[in-house]
């Protein structure tokens, strides 16, 4: 049976408040009075939903693997056909976050990668789920660009190292409070599949009466 819209709404609110307080602050940075307040709910209502901050942070986690396609992905996606170019219009829309936040933007993931303690297995294979998510998404240009890519280059890799280029460069532009890190390694990027990539080759037309 379908939970009643204001208990729907209560929950929600919940995850919102705490996806954000766990962005800005920080997931130990984030206290109980501050995910109440914030949601404008008591602690009768949080404790009918979830159990714990724990358990509250595992709820965040898996909205950002449902979010990940239609918010991070398919938007990208949507602005062109091409493999290449789907790979460097994802990196695009984070640049565009950087710019959007004065640069204080930091991926809210690589924040809980690095605080949650490793010992919280639980919230580890969800942000795990969440980064295999992505570079899934990569992946599938990677294995479009194959054909053309040196004989032994591992799609994996390849799409696991674009991640790894946002993360730091997401990381370092918000320390240096510009969007200009980012920028260099999104453009080392550009030259290292330019070498990559085999030019197309295109059939020869022969001329009229050779």
């Amino acid at each position: 049976m379908p939970k009643p819209p204001v208990l729907r709404d209560t929950r929600d609110r919940l995850i919102k408040s705490a996806r954000f307080l766990f962005w800005e602050r920080g997931f130990a940075g984030t206290s109980m009075a501050d995910l109440l307040g914030h949601a404008q709910v008591n602690s009768g209502s949080f404790y009918h939903f979830f159990e714990s901050k724990e358990a509250l942070l595992r709820a965040v986690l898996e909205t950002y693997v449902d979010a990940l396609r239609p918010m991070v992905v398919d938007p990208a996606f949507a602005t062109t056909h091409d493999p290449l170019a789907r790979i460097f219009a994802i990196l695009a829309g984070y640049r565009e976050r950087i710019l959007q936040t004065g640069c204080t933007y930091g991926c809210p993931l690589g924040r809980l990668a690095l605080e949650i303690d490793p010992e919280n297995r639980p919230a580890h294979r969800l942000i795990a789920e969440n980064f295999r998510g992505w570079i899934g998404a990569v992946r599938e240009c990677v294995d479009q660009l194959q054909p053309r890519l040196p004989a032994g280059t591992d799609p994996e890799a390849l799409a696991t190292y674009v991640l790894a280029v946002m993360e730091g460069g997401v990381m370092i532009s918000r320390s240096y409070g510009s969007v200009e890190p980012f920028d260099r390694a999104v453009a080392q990027m550009h030259q290292h599949f330019k070498l990559l990539l085999r030019p197309v080759r295109r059939p020869r037309v022969k001329r009229a009466g050779k």
